[in-house]
């Protein structure tokens, strides 16, 4: 049995791994991908410390870090947890059960679906979720991004230097950070879509155009010609594994306190899939340390 196991490893949870480390508890670390959502990401201009750093690379300066310390790694998905404080288990995809007497939940978010025709049948041809991954695949050709929010504009950004031309449709006004808004607003190759829903992506082998309506003139549907469609309209929490285990609030993110505690004591959540509001890398990993000084003073005021 271990002392903490973290599931999640994005920037909560190499964070608490750390901690935890240093304060000798035997701790295991369990991600799908180490990084998270932030490896995906593009330039950072606000974390302390890094004028401008790409997510990918402040991620690797994590997990070097986390390598510094008896941090048993392990690839796998967690598909469920229960148990009971002090006796805490979870079980993953691949078939394997673990046991802690602590458990620090850290598993981040994932994009949230557009939920229209063609979507789930042409991801990987034309479909994206990741502008920093798959821009450079439209070298040149006419794109759509889909959202109005930071990582949208963020997407629109990103492409801007590479693609022929960008649409980028929203149902509402953008709500970008003014400065990210800045940076794409000018831009001779994007066109800006505000008040337009998406109604289906289509193709044969691969993404041929996008048909979107106008909120104002429902009848009327507009065709775009675009090769790729990337969907930035936000992200879910990563909780369907704790639904059952833990208190959920009504955007399904785990319900902490101030020193991320969950509804299970020695069960601990830290970073985007937390009740905390403010969804940055920098308050992530804050979470984080948070959680795993927790869990270490559970640990030590439970010990027989």
């Amino acid at each position: 049995m271990h002392d903490v196991i973290i599931v999640g490893a994005g920037p909560a949870g190499m964070t608490a791994a750390v901690y935890t480390a240093r304060k000798k508890l035997d701790t295991m670390l369990i991600g799908k991908e180490w990084g998270g959502q932030v490896a995906q990401a593009g330039t950072l201009e606000n974390y302390m410390g890094f004028q401008y750093v790409p997510g990918s690379d402040l991620m690797k300066k994590f997990e070097e870090q986390v390598a510094q310390y008896p941090v048993e790694r392990v690839e796998g998905e967690v598909v469920s947890a229960g148990g009971q404080g002090g006796n805490l288990t979870i079980n993953t995809k691949e078939g394997q059960k673990y046991s802690a007497k602590s458990l620090i939940i850290a598993s981040g978010k994932q994009p949230r679906w557009l939920n229209v025709p063609g979507e789930k049948e042409f991801i990987g041809r034309g479909v994206s979720y990741c502008a920093v991954c798959d821009a450079p695949l439209f070298q040149n050709m006419k794109v759509a991004v889909i959202g109005g929010g930071n990582s949208a504009i963020s997407a629109a950004y990103d492409l801007i230097r590479i693609a022929e031309h960008i649409y980028v449709v929203s149902l509402e006004e953008w709500i970008s950070d003014p400065l990210l808004t800045d940076k794409v607003k000018d831009a001779p190759n994007l066109t800006k879509m505000v008040g337009y829903e998406t109604v289906s992506i289509n193709g044969d082998q691969t993404v041929k155009n996008l048909v979107v309506r106008s909120i104002a003139n429902p009848a009327e549907n507009t065709t775009l010609d675009v090769q790729g469609v990337f969907i930035e309209i936000g992200t879910v929490p990563t909780t369907d594994f704790i639904k059952n285990f833990l208190k959920l609030n009504q955007r399904g993110e785990i319900v902490v306190d101030c020193s991320c505690h969950t509804s299970v004591p020695g069960v601990y959540a830290a970073g985007d899939v937390s009740s905390v509001p403010e969804k940055q890398v920098i308050v992530a990993a804050g979470e984080g340390a948070k959680a795993g000084l927790g869990a270490f003073q559970y640990i030590l005021s439970n010990a027989n």
